[in-house]
């Protein structure tokens, strides 16, 4: 069987790797698979030939997309590569805002500020038989942060899925390409450890650290958003 790929855009915060791995151990953990190919583009690493692959995932980022780093922008390009060969793709977060880029879609500063911690996000209901999305319910809370967000989605692309301060928090791009900008891979303690560490610049924007960390619980539906991309992609 072929591999999935993880495109690796980046890692987490030290002191979360630390204690509790990094995001290729979690994605393996919720997809239930242990053959990923991990490919750290944010290192330079070559990209695979799509060719030989059964689906690919794109990590998210401590870095900017708006920022246009070499790495990703070849990433970008290869990831239209892979969508236009009709291989199932699913961006998170930086991979769903790069997606969008990739695509001919405009990603920058969220206005409505910064979005972290457990959210609620809702199901756009005329896109409740998407392939991906329609076995969750019409509301389910995820975990998110990020401060970047897709601003206009690429020609063609739907809206599956809104949350309180994005209108374009999932989109399916084509038939078999997805963006999320919620982690499904985030488990309560590493999102809390997210709120933790950055303390200091969410004081700075004016939002509560300690608010958010009442609010965080673990989101079970979110999680199944990846076991049911491993089944599309064999398919």
């Amino acid at each position: 069987m072929k591999p999935i790929a993880l495109i690796k855009t980046g890692s987490t915060i030290p002191q979360i790797k630390l204690a509790y791995g990094d995001f290729e151990d979690w994605f393996e953990a919720g997809m239930e698979v242990t053959d990923l190919l991990r490919v750290d583009v944010f290192r330079h690493e070559p990209l695979p030939d799509a060719g030989y692959l059964s689906g690919v995932l794109v990590t998210g980022s401590p870095s900017m997309v708006s920022a246009k780093e070499d790495w990703s922008e070849r990433t970008a390009c290869w990831l239209k590569r892979v969508v236009s060969n009709d291989i199932p793709v699913l961006g998170i977060c930086y991979g769903h805002q790069l997606l969008a880029h990739a695509l001919g879609g405009l990603v920058g500063p969220n206005p409505n500020g910064r979005q972290i911690g457990t959210v609620p996000a809702s199901l756009i209901e005329s896109e409740r038989t998407d392939r991906l999305f329609g076995q969750l319910p019409a509301k389910f809370d995820v975990q998110t942060s990020h401060s970047e967000v897709i601003l206009k989605p690429p020609v063609g692309a739907t809206r599956l899925a809104t949350s309180p301060l994005d209108e374009n928090f999932s989109v399916r791009f084509t038939e078999r390409a997805w963006g999320i900008q919620f982690h499904p891979e985030f488990s309560a303690p590493v999102m809390s450890g997210y709120i933790r560490y950055r303390t200091e610049a969410l004081l700075e924007e004016g939002l509560d650290p300690e608010s958010l960390q009442c609010k965080i619980t673990e989101t079970e539906e979110a999680k199944s958003v990846l076991k049911r991309f491993v089944e599309l992609t064999r398919m």
